[in-house]
């Protein structure tokens, strides 16, 4: 099994920061070296400290003043508020309960409550998530994490129905993973995530580079609009190396069912497979494997997101890791700067993805 590479050098420089920030060392308020010195002090380049400036600003810990520098923020304004999660997913997706922990290990969570709705049963994912709407707009809380639920029957409505209801109740929303909306609409919510068409480049390409020619994508029915993304971005990645983008390799279908994989495989013939995360390529590991398919030695299988299990399935997947906590993190700092600033442009802050090399590939 490969070793993770080192994290890059501006994700360096924002962890040494705030470990100064959170220790003590620098105290609210004051001011930063210069982007010049903090470069010379960790050995990189300025624009390698500019971005780590900018991911410390997005978390919240620190404040550009045009013409004086950059110093430590000091949050005294928006103290003792409640925020609510409402995440219908949360025990299915498993991306969700490491991003609520990176929220709740914040220390900007310290002065603040975050509350978990909890529905009274509910026949259906979308009444249930309609529900924890409901009792947070009773409550009154101080904003929503908002994680639209994916492989429901009317989830667009039901999600358009949840942002429109706590936007009437003037209630903050931050997006978490995906946006409430189908694409190319753009709703008036931040949204924290990653940059799905480039995690879906990232993966193709990886695949491509070990000589695939005839790459697969896999995705469920009724995905979020996070597996459209990824999906473009696994187009691009053909495109950019002069493959076939075949209609009958880009489907959507139950990774469980052995019939439907079973036609499909004899029908594409891909060489890989990208899954359009690590649940659907769990679910379809098995299932290859129980139809006589050898991996990586018949069919190459990637993931993305890099949950817990992703080394632990019958054959170690290669995915796309997914920064989740600091998801969480930033998050909260993007929910504190909306309660301060309701006029403030919406945002997508989208965050960086690392590969993982695993024996599903075919390169470890």
């Amino acid at each position: 099994m490969a070793t993770a590479a080192p994290a890059p050098k501006h994700r360096q420089v924002y962890a040494a920061v705030r470990r100064d920030i959170e220790s003590g060392r620098l105290r609210d308020g004051a001011r930063l070296p210069s982007e010049v010195v903090l470069g010379q002090k960790f050995g990189t380049s300025r624009i390698t400290v500019s971005r780590a400036m900018r991911d410390l600003q997005v978390a919240g810990l620190i404040e550009r003043r045009a013409g004086s520098g950059t110093f430590v923020k000091a949050v005294k304004a928006a103290t003792g508020l409640s925020f609510g999660l409402l995440i219908p997913d949360l025990g299915e997706t498993e991306i969700f309960e490491p991003i609520c922990q990176g929220m709740m290990g914040s220390p900007l969570a310290r002065q603040h409550a975050l509350v978990w709705g909890s529905p009274n049963g509910g026949s259906s994912k979308e009444e249930r998530a309609w529900q924890m709407c409901r009792q947070y707009i009773d409550r009154r809380v101080s904003g929503v994490f908002f994680a639209p639920p994916e492989e429901a029957l009317h989830q667009d409505d039901v999600n358009l129905r949840i942002v429109e209801a706590l936007d009437a109740a003037r209630i903050p929303v931050v997006l978490l993973d995906r946006p409430a909306l189908p694409y190319p609409r753009r709703g008036h919510h931040d949204l924290v995530g990653i940059d799905n068409r480039r995690a879906g480049y990232m993966i193709t390409e990886h695949l491509t580079s070990l000589g695939s020619s005839r790459v697969a994508f896999v995705a469920v029915p009724q995905a979020a609009a996070t597996v459209d993304a990824r999906e473009a971005g696994y187009r691009e990645a053909l495109y950019a190396a002069n493959l076939q983008i075949a209609r009958e390799l880009a489907v959507r279908l139950d990774p469980s069912e052995s019939a439907a994989v079973e036609k499909f495989m004899r029908t594409a013939r891909p060489d890989a497979v990208v899954c359009a995360n690590d649940r659907t390529a769990a679910r379809l590991m098995p299932t290859l494997l129980r139809l006589g398919y050898a991996i990586p030695d018949s069919v190459r299988l990637v993931g993305i997101d890099d949950v817990e299990y992703a080394g632990l399935l019958p054959v170690p997947l290669t995915t796309l890791r997914q920064p989740t906590q600091q998801i969480g993190d930033v998050a909260l700092g993007v929910m504190l700067e909306r309660v301060a600033r309701t006029d403030f442009p919406p945002r997508d802050v989208q965050l960086h993805c690392e590969l993982v090399v695993r024996e599903s590939c075919g390169s470890s």
